[in-house]
């Protein structure tokens, strides 16, 4: 287990006084009594005696702030994208996988990986009720990476009796599936298919308005927008293409990085953000929601540039995997700064500081606008530069700049030599008040999910963390080839998301499944539950 400040409790005795003495240093703001219940959860749990509903307890578990609820495999298959809907009275994992094989017990068949439906009503004792076979193939060859959900109920034209599963079908098309009852689902229709890549896509159910990355053969990047009402999911009708120029068929010059994933905010706030690259040459772009919807289709450079509000092109080594729009954040910081006006604007002129008279009277430090930019580590034990968490301001939509950034420290467990990746990958992207603008949630491969307090967005600070322990079906990650192959089984928390009750959901890339886990303490009440 790791204590707060990042220390490292090495192979002492659970209950030894070196062990208790490096708490109490290394956490001086625990109380006793806490202590006592953590040397014995460690004692127990190096005994092997925990267990939690059924699944033996994580032994090598490190927590702080953050404890586990609940735990599935999820058949040993690779996870990618998770989504937790309320379904009548019922909460739902939708979780998406990449490519690979596994044998399916409710089945018997061996089946490619694809998308996992699991009933988690009870967090505690998540059940597993349905596997959708996804496209063959290995790792991003294959599978069926990313799912979104919408209730028919909220869609403008569908059977408002069904709920509706949006999905890729490995890298050649997205489809949608009826899942009313979640055990059987069953194949609605084919959006589109052909195409040579798909990835992370956005689906507004009060719009029916999908955002689907797709890999266009006539398109020079990998990755672009094809945007489709699917407010009727059984007919879907195509809106238009869009990229960045350069990225789109006949034009010439250097094609800018591929896309990675959009995230809109609908018709209300009408902005669109997009975050192109992963872990190199990061875009973010903002967009107008109208303008791309209703505007001139042909991809031509104009048409391209026509509802693009902002385009920041990131520093070469920083990636844009996700995008994830925090506005409107009251920073308490700056309560009391005032924007100048009347007297306090004239005296600052007649000063010869004339350099404040222009701000806008209504613009203050107080309230802003801001884009957490997570990029994506890609390369086992450090092999690249770091990705993490950047902040951007956007209060001028048309001036963001950077205000801060984090990252777990490397040294706090020797990260870069524990095997696989070490760095950031996603964030949450769900929008429920007891998180959105006070907590982040980041996927950060080898150290786990960590809880990230952002409502002073200058200094954002963690307050929680979980890595989970490696099981039997943990993979192994490689750096090195033939003779010089060097292997290390490591936890790959890959992708977070949280439900509106505020449980956290992670899922692993390397088959160690998914931990359901919650808030504790301190951290717990920086949420609004």
């Amino acid at each position: 287990m790791t204590v707060a400040a990042g220390r490292t409790l090495g192979v002492l005795s659970p209950r030894s006084p070196a062990r208790v003495a490096a708490f109490e240093k290394g956490a001086p703001h625990m109380r006793r009594s806490h202590l006592t219940a953590a040397m014995v959860a460690i004692a127990l749990g190096a005994l092997g005696i925990i267990r939690d509903h059924g699944v033996a307890a994580q032994q090598r578990a490190e927590m702080h702030g953050m404890q586990l609820v609940g735990f599935h495999d999820l058949q040993a298959r690779s996870a990618y994208q998770p989504v937790i809907h309320k379904q009548g009275n019922r909460w739902i994992a939708y979780i998406g996988h990449h490519g690979g094989s596994q044998l399916n017990p409710l089945t018997g068949q061996q089946e490619s990986n694809g998308t996992s439906i699991l009933d988690v009503t009870d967090p505690k004792r998540p059940k597993y009720l349905a596997h959708i076979p996804g496209e063959p193939g290995q790792a991003e060859a294959g599978g069926a990476q990313m799912v979104r959900v919408c209730d028919g109920r909220e869609l403008p034209r569908a059977d408002a009796s069904k709920v509706y599963l949006l999905r890729t079908f490995g890298n050649s098309g997205h489809e949608v599936w009826n899942v009313s009852e979640p055990t059987k689902p069953e194949r609605v229709t084919v959006v589109v298919s052909g195409l040579r890549q798909t990835h992370k896509n956005w689906w507004e159910c009060d719009t029916g308005i999908a955002y689907l990355i797709s890999g266009d053969p006539a398109w020079r990047t990998t990755r672009m927008t094809k945007i489709y009402d699917l407010s009727d999911p059984a007919h879907p009708v195509f809106i238009r293409d869009f990229g960045l120029v350069g990225q789109q068929p006949g034009s010439t010059g250097p094609v800018p990085t591929e896309l990675h994933g959009p995230i809109s905010l609908g018709p209300k706030a009408n902005r669109v953000y997009f975050g192109y690259g992963t872990g190199v040459r990061g875009i973010v772009q903002i967009v107008d929601r109208e303008k791309l919807l209703n505007g001139p289709k042909e991809p031509t450079n104009e048409n391209l540039v026509y509802p693009e509000i902002t385009r920041v092109d990131l520093p070469p080594d920083v990636g844009a995997h996700t995008v994830f729009p925090l506005l409107g954040m009251d920073v308490a910081e700056f309560g009391m700064q005032r924007a100048p006006r009347g007297r306090a604007a004239q005296s600052a002129a007649a000063a010869g500081h004339d350099h404040e008279v222009s701000v806008p009277a209504n613009q203050t430090q107080a309230r802003r606008d801001f884009i957490a930019v997570v990029g994506e580590t890609t390369a086992n034990e450090c092999f690249e530069n770091r990705q993490m968490l950047r902040m951007l301001d956007a209060t001028v939509e048309t001036r963001p700049f950077g205000a801060s950034s984090f990252t777990v420290p490397e040294s706090s467990r020797d990260y870069c030599s524990q095997g696989g990746r070490f760095g950031t990958h996603s964030s949450n992207e769900n929008f429920t008040p007891i998180y959105y603008k006070r907590v982040l949630f980041l996927a950060h491969f080898n150290a786990g999910v960590r809880a990230v307090d952002i409502r002073d967005p200058f200094s954002p600070k963690e307050i929680a963390f979980y890595v989970p322990a490696i099981t039997s079906k943990t993979d192994k990650r490689c750096v090195g080839t033939g003779a010089d192959e060097q292997c290390k089984v490591a936890i790959q928390t890959n992708n977070v998301e949280v439900d509106d009750r505020g449980y956290i959901y992670i899922v692993d890339r390397a088959n160690t499944g998914m931990h359901i886990l919650e808030l504790t303490g301190a951290a717990r009440s920086v949420a609004k539950f």
